[in-house]
């Protein structure tokens, strides 16, 4: 059985392009094509296809908007980003939006035929040539959100700062100097990019380091 694709993009050239290279592969048919994310949801809608290879920036309705509104629908079409953005907010976007791969323009047709056969199988797919940059922004997300970042001084400094508690009044409860405090202080803010005391409450709460139940 075919898996139907649907090709969304504003330049026809790319569609042209993409339906030659796709149509000589056994087993994928392109049913469609799209100009803009209102056709793409149309066709969406009547065609239902299997697969979706959507442009994020278009005219009229953008990709991820048109994304966003096919997922909601349930129609059972699966969604790749194929954009030249790497930036990482059109990758999270996109996914956020209920695409199950992402694909640059300039990565290689193997490379799209390999992430179609993984989203019919159900399976998501990110470009080898942004993965690197997905990474890297989790593990820093997961720097940041992470307690065990903070040494167990730190944490409770934390908790006492988080608490209201002066960097006079913290240095006499621990028996230390103003300035021992200050440096603390400094190094937590420096370690979780965060630099107002309002912004450390909140993320003690989330964390669990004090709940301000007292």
């Amino acid at each position: 059985m075919s898996v139907k694709i649907l090709i969304v993009d504003d330049h026809k050239i790319m569609r042209d392009g993409l339906r030659t290279l796709l149509e000589k592969e056994k087993g994928l048919d392109v049913v469609a094509e799209a100009k803009n994310g209102r056709e793409a949801i149309q066709l969406a809608e009547q065609l239902r296809p299997d697969i979706i290879i959507m442009d994020i920036s278009m005219d009229d309705l953008n990709g991820m908007d048109a994304t966003r509104h096919i997922v909601a629908k349930d129609w059972g079409c699966r969604i790749i980003a194929l954009s030249m953005h790497a930036d990482k907010r059109f990758v999270a976007g996109m996914f956020e939006a209920g695409a199950m791969g992402y694909l640059l323009k300039d990565c290689a047709f193997d490379e799209m035929i390999q992430a179609i056969r993984q989203v019919v199988s159900g399976r998501t797919y990110l470009c080898s040539m942004i993965s690197g940059v997905v990474i890297r922004d989790y593990i820093q997300r997961m720097r940041k959100s992470n307690p065990s970042l903070l040494s167990p001084r730190e944490k409770e400094i934390l908790q006492l700062l988080a608490e209201g508690g002066t960097t006079k009044r913290i240095a006499s409860q621990l028996s230390v100097s103003v300035k021992t405090v200050e440096t603390h202080r400094q190094h937590i803010m420096d370690k979780l990019d965060i630099f107002s005391i309002a912004e450390l409450t909140k993320y003690a709460i989330k964390e669990g380091i004090t709940s301000l139940d007292m």
